[in-house]
């Protein structure tokens, strides 16, 4: 079955990389390179919904961190 075909009985795991960006993946394939099971399964509409609803700011890490950091200097007194 492609990934694109219809699937509303199949079962998705959600996968999160290093940078903190989420996805889904289909349950029966190995997950690719770079990407670790996040702890959620099921229907792609559940799967998408958890996403959703963890995947708050989409900056990736080393972004975030960076931009963290440099709010943290403009904050210093003069």
């Amino acid at each position: 079955m492609a990934f694109e075909d219809d699937d509303s009985a199949a079962v998705y795991t959600v996968v999160v990389n290093g940078e903190e960006q989420y996805s889904i993946w289909p349950r029966e394939r190995a997950l690719p390179a770079g990407w670790r099971d996040a702890g959620f399964h099921g229907p792609k509409a559940e799967c998408l919904a958890h996403v959703e609803s963890v995947w708050t700011d989409m900056r990736p890490l080393s972004v975030r961190r960076q931009m963290d950091g440099a709010a943290w200097l403009t904050g210093l007194p003069e």
